[in-house]
């Protein structure tokens, strides 16, 4: 009887298969890019062999909510990512893309189209086609899934942001949303809370998202509040999934403001009683603290402020927003005059309420971490081990299993992501393999940027990227498509 034979076996794993089943021993044997056997192979050989003597593989973890369009192209090894056992990105967030811009991009970039670059030589795609082709042809080490931004089409589109848009301008940017879903994008992306789309009405959404139904594509938005009228803004959300008859995604769920903190009982009450009547899903961060561009009103309502960037005084960037004020013997709305464009961290959330959300049975875990940012929110690199290892392993939040789930094989299945996020047989060989009892986040809002403790080697497509500590160089990543029947 002859041998069998594998390009990569892992032997003696814990297998936490993505689907919330209960652990169990085996060994995978992986060809090509798909997992081809798992069981007891102690005949079988492999060119590359991996003894994980009982510690876990587990599918390559899904960062449901990213803003890595760039970072794929301009750090194409993703150590941020894959470094804490990320093996596919869903970009395209908070109605921000890369693509398309089909004419020059202002200057100084409008924010928080900044936030994936400040210089605008990156918008240089004028096609969603194009930009997907330039990740197909120089591939990153991560797969991805991307969707169009409604704000880059306002930028797109509209020379005065502060106005509803025109009919002729809704009917070109269902143009070009159109041409990204032909091209191969899984959806729209909103961000109704940032000033270029705040005087979008809710109408102006929906005539843009029309193209989605026929495509099968999703709906995720940063809503308009998530605040005093967070309530509002959901009822908004699920508005416009009805009417466009699409999935809809609340993109990192929080209640932010100390007179809103609890309210998460109430919204995730709300999102229950609405997942039974449509599709809802939702992701969140594990973190108290949210990042994105600075400004007077953010600074106000946080009860800490850190300067992530700025272009203007670059050495600031990581240090308290209070400290430079009093280094610059100015008031804090004046330092921020002087640091913009900028970003910040604000610590504007309750733990109760980060827990409660994380918790919740159908919430997927999303990053929204900030590749660009100069001293980034520690969530770019830790988020996925904080889950395993802080909430998990150390507050008993829910079992390895669940979290794993809730990061995987859940994720995969709301964004349509066929035979990804599950360890099976004729599965794609995204796979990540860690110690259940080490793993945890490296990164701190002091020092932001370190690989988590614990994961040892990430694999996709069934090429390892990560392994030791470093990248390997490999970069097998792939541009997935929307499966309109997820498996």
């Amino acid at each position: 009887m002859q041998q069998e034979h594998y390009d990569l076996l892992i032997r003696h794993a814990t297998i936490v298969d993505g689907s919330n089943a209960p652990r169990f021993a085996g060994d995978i044997g992986i060809r090509g890019d798909r997992i081809a056997r798992i069981g007891k192979l102690d005949g079988a050989r492999g060119d590359v062999e991996i003894d994980l003597a009982g510690r876990i593989a587990a599918p390559g973890f899904i960062d449901a909510h990213t803003h890595d369009d760039r970072a794929m192209l301009s750090d194409p090894d993703m150590a941020p990512k894959v470094s804490q056992g990320v093996t596919t990105v869903i970009g395209g967030n908070c109605g921000v893309s890369l693509a398309p811009m089909p004419r020059p991009i202002p200057d100084p970039v409008t924010p928080p189209l900044n936030l994936l670059d400040a210089e605008g030589g990156w918008f240089r795609f004028k096609t969603f086609r194009s930009y997907l082709d330039a990740l197909r042809e120089k591939p990153a080490a991560t797969n991805c899934a991307m969707l169009v931004g409604h704000t880059t089409l306002r930028v797109a589109t509209m020379d005065d942001l502060g106005q509803p848009a025109t009919a002729p301008q809704i009917a070109r940017m269902r143009e070009l949303v159109e041409e990204a879903l032909d091209a191969g994008a899984i959806g729209l992306s909103t961000g109704l809370f940032y000033e270029p789309a705040i005087a979008a009405p809710t109408e102006e959404v929906i005539e843009a998202c029309q193209p989605l139904k026929e495509h099968g594509g999703i709906y995720c938005t940063h809503m308009r509040n998530e605040g005093d009228r967070v309530m509002e803004s959901l009822e908004e959300t699920f508005r416009i999934g009805r009417e466009v008859g699409v999935p809809v995604v609340i993109s990192h769920h929080k209640v932010v403001g100390a007179n809103n903190h609890g309210r998460s009982e109430e919204t995730l009450a709300f999102i229950r009683k609405n997942m039974g009547q449509q599709p809802v899903c939702l992701d969140c961060y594990p973190y108290t603290a949210g990042s994105t561009i600075l400004s007077v009103g953010r600074a106000k309502g946080s009860a800490r402020t850190i300067v992530s960037w700025s272009k203007t005084l670059p050495q600031y960037a990581g240090q308290d927003l209070a400290d430079i004020a009093k280094q610059m013997g100015v008031s804090e709305e004046e330092a921020i005059g002087r640091l913009l464009p900028a970003g910040a961290i604000y610590f504007r959330m309750d733990e109760k309420d980060v827990q409660r959300i994380l918790k919740f049975d159908e919430t997927m875990i999303g990053s929204d971490g900030l590749p660009h940012d100069a001293s980034p929110h520690p969530r770019l690199w830790g988020t996925f081990p904080r889950v395993l290892g802080h909430y998990g392993r150390l507050l008993g939040l829910f079992p390895l299993e669940t979290a794993v789930y809730k990061m995987t094989g859940l994720t995969a299945k709301n964004f349509g992501l066929k035979d990804r996020g599950v360890i099976r047989e004729g599965a794609y060989a995204d796979l990540t393999l860690f110690d259940a009892e080490q793993v945890d986040e490296a990164a701190s809002y002091d020092h932001p940027i370190a690989p988590s403790r614990g994961i040892e080697t990430v694999i996709v497509n069934g090429i390892v990227v990560w392994n030791q500590g470093r990248p390997t160089g490999a970069h097998p990543g792939r541009v997935l498509t929307r499966a309109k029947q997820a498996a």
